[in-house]
């Protein structure tokens, strides 16, 4: 716990029960918060990873339609759109809930710090879940290709220049994945973000009938 927040679990040091729970409630929150920042990680290399993608096929496309292109007529770019957009939501989400973690007045604001903690991980597994869904939806046509399947289709010719279909096809396919494993991530925040609430709870009314009682002795 943070030192703002101390104050409000402070017993007598014979109350080993209540020194165990706010022991476990620190860890809890360590977990928490390591966890909101490998999403954080993933959510920054989803966004790298596509928008050099974007930024490959910006800098190759021929504006001059009579020019020969490499790319095909018909393409479509918003499941990578949705991607970059994804983790840019992801990512200002994971960093609002680390603010209010670790800069000590933010966390004091205790409802707030309360209501970003299941905020945070809440809008991130609906902006990845949406991404993916929108992702998988037009990536399925047959009609028209994506960067994941033009590229991929063409990872076996060697490029001496940008694009590089081979690299291309690699990095859609580690945004991807990683736009994926982001949906169980930020489900395990919002998990520890429930627990960690709970166990403070617990603890604030273990305290507070202790400090009015004189007694540890409450049955829970």
């Amino acid at each position: 716990m943070e030192k703002s927040q101390s104050s409000e679990f402070e017993v007598d040091s014979r109350d080993v029960h209540l020194q165990s729970k706010v022991r476990s409630l620190r860890t809890v929150d360590n977990a928490r918060v390591g966890v909101t920042a490998l999403a954080l990680l993933m959510g920054l290399t989803v966004l790298g990873v596509s928008g050099n993608t974007l930024s490959v096929y910006n800098q190759t496309r021929p504006a001059d339609t009579t020019i020969l292109s490499l790319w095909p007529d018909q393409f479509n770019i918003r499941p990578t759109v949705s991607l970059v957009v994804g983790s840019t939501i992801v990512m200002i989400a994971n960093i609002v809930a680390l603010c209010f973690s670790k800069v000590p007045t933010l966390r004091s604001k205790t409802m707030m710090h309360t209501s970003t903690t299941f905020v945070a991980p809440l809008i991130g597994v609906i902006a990845a879940l949406i991404a993916i869904i929108f992702f998988y939806t037009v990536n399925a046509s047959d009609d028209v290709d994506t960067f994941l399947s033009w590229t991929c289709r063409w990872s076996h010719v060697p490029m001496t220049q940008q694009p590089s279909w081979g690299t291309l096809c690699d990095q859609s396919r580690t945004a991807l994945y990683l736009a994926i494993l982001l949906i169980p991530v930020e489900a395990a925040a919002l998990g520890l973000a429930g627990f960690q609430l709970k166990m403070e709870k617990y603890a604030d009314s273990y305290a507070t009938a202790t400090q009015r009682k004189g007694s540890p002795s409450l049955s829970h």
